[in-house]
């Protein structure tokens, strides 16, 4: 995993929940090429469609709220969102994000400072995402060791795998 990651930004709101992210009609997907092509289609039903991957999603507050549904994290990765940057998380959903190897970082007031396509470059060991459309830069929270290394990994069974082998 990289620790710059750039891209541009799709923004959302507050209270983005994981039927949001990935409506409970298409829960019976699974394989992760038809589960990428509703990805945000709660929210907008035209993200999967027009999302660029390598794209970082950028939110306001109680991103991934709702039920625990493992599939909205699959979703996203599944489409290319590179990272997830938002002013707070929902517990389950973020550890379900970084388990599957999706960073996702808490950064406050993100979501007043961030335009729909703004060029972004996020710096994992700084904690600082750069907005390098308008030049400004705005200091996030630390990613935790442990969820680097799951990060770092690739995700937590791809750690698992590196730390004990196939058993």
């Amino acid at each position: 995993m990289e620790k710059i990651i750039s891209g541009r930004a799709s923004v959302f709101g507050s209270n983005i929940d994981t039927d949001q992210i990935y409506p409970g009609r298409f829960l019976s997907e699974t394989d992760p090429d038809d589960v990428k092509r509703h990805a945000m289609a709660g929210a907008d039903p035209d993200f999967a469609e027009n999302f660029q991957p390598g794209g970082l999603i950028v939110a306001g507050t109680n991103f991934g709220c709702g039920s625990s549904r493992e599939h909205a994290a699959v979703a996203l990765k599944a489409a290319g969102v590179s990272a997830v940057v938002a002013e707070s998380f929902a517990r389950i959903f973020f550890r379900n994000g970084v388990n599957l190897g999706i960073p996702l970082v808490t950064c406050a007031g993100v979501s007043q400072k961030v335009k729909d396509g703004d060029r972004l470059v996020l710096d994992l060991s700084r904690s600082l995402l750069k907005n390098e459309t308008s030049g400004e830069e705005l200091p996030c929270e630390p990613v935790g060791d442990y969820a680097l290394t799951i990060l770092e990994a690739g995700g937590i069974k791809l750690l698992l795998k590196e730390l004990y082998g196939r058993r």
